[in-house]
């Protein structure tokens, strides 16, 4: 059986497209979106998971039009958050028996 790819964590997408098409460094985003360096950071670094304050802003900033719908960025964060906590199931070989009607 082939295995899907992983989902790309949505920091890289920001890291990789987004950022470099406006042609702006982390610290210049970080100011643009008011949160710190640090924090944009480690969402463009995959060390941390981006939150819906985060990808509100990110909506704020590029506008639904212009690739930041909210909703978007959640749904990637949240196919990679889902990948991983299967995988992790998978690779533990939890048993997990339906659940069965009284």
């Amino acid at each position: 059986m082939s295995r899907i790819h992983t989902p790309s964590h949505p920091g890289l997408t920001l890291r990789d497209d987004v950022l470099p098409a406006l042609g702006l460094s982390v610290t210049e985003a970080a100011e643009q979106l008011g949160v710190s360096r640090i924090t944009l950071s480690r969402v463009l670094h995959g060390r941390a998971a981006l939150s819906p304050d985060m990808a509100a802003r990110l909506e704020a900033w590029l506008g639904k039009s212009r690739g930041g719908d909210a909703r978007a960025w959640l749904a990637e964060q949240s196919a990679f958050d889902l990948w991983h906590a299967q995988e992790k199931l998978r690779q533990n070989r939890v048993k997990i028996r339906p659940a069965v009607q009284a």
